[in-house]
């Protein structure tokens, strides 16, 4: 479904922020990139979708170069969901629906507006419908936003720290949603997190990110507890409990 090949990105010249990054995701799948502040992670969401433009490498998605597509198809292909989300002032619906501009003519369809109230059912907010964005929760807009995303009907969903500022329970109906929206329409998903905890429960593999290369990649029992304890620069122990594995910081 996607693969980046020797990514390699710096805002100052001679400066990488990012170093020969190279992986694949299948179709259906959750990457979750973590690693300490610094590590290139956003950066690293940002060249995936062409916002920022690497100095060397190659983002493909269906075999496609995304850097050599105009933004229109990328927005067709990929839907990314920043981690300051900014929705003004309109109401939930007029908000999701600005995610179909990519596929949108002279003025929205039947077809828009059923793909927005069918993104607003999956993700359980249609009672907020008629609601204005200034008016929602910090959960309430995180939702509007991934629909407001999913509407767009990307291959691919990009989302930076997308728990960031939540509560226990909307972090789990967050993370819980975007597991399910990948599984029932065949989409992958890429998340930068911090919650480890999180980022091993939800994600099927993972790469740990440390001063702009890949430390370590796989699925979350590939990652040791020495080699997060190394970048992280403290204690960790990874322990199994019902089938998750949780991790223990001293």
């Amino acid at each position: 479904m996607l693969s980046a090949s020797n990514l390699s990105f710096g805002y100052r010249k001679g400066e990488l922020i990012l170093k020969d990054i190279s992986f694949t995701l299948r179709a259906g799948s959750v990457l979750a990139i973590i690693g300490p502040n610094g590590a290139g992670k956003t950066t690293l969401l940002r060249c995936i979708n062409a916002v920022l433009r690497p100095h060397k490498g190659i983002v493909k998605i269906e075999d496609r170069d995304v850097l050599q597509m105009p933004s229109r198809k990328i927005a067709k292909k990929i839907g990314y969901v920043p981690q300051n989300n900014k929705a003004g002032n309109m109401t939930v619906f007029d908000a999701v629906l600005l995610g179909r501009n990519p596929h949108i003519g002279l003025r929205s369809s039947q077809t828009d507006l059923d793909k927005v109230s069918e993104a607003l059912r999956q993700m359980r907010i249609e009672h907020l419908v008629t609601r204005y964005t200034s008016h929602l929760s910090g959960g309430e807009l995180q939702k509007v936003c991934i629909a407001r995303a999913l509407v767009q009907e990307p291959k691919i969903f990009l989302l930076d720290e997308p728990t960031s500022n939540l509560d226990l329970k909307n972090q789990m109906d967050i993370m819980n949603i975007i597991r399910k929206i990948t599984t029932d329409n065949n989409l992958s998903a890429i998340m930068s997190i911090h919650d480890l905890n999180l980022a091993f429960r939800f994600a099927d593999y993972l790469i740990l990110l440390d001063k702009g290369g890949i430390i370590a990649h796989g699925s979350p029992g590939n990652i040791t507890a020495s080699i997060l304890s190394e970048v992280y620069g403290v204690q960790v122990e990874l322990i199994r409990h019902n089938g998750n594995i949780l991790v223990k910081i001293f």
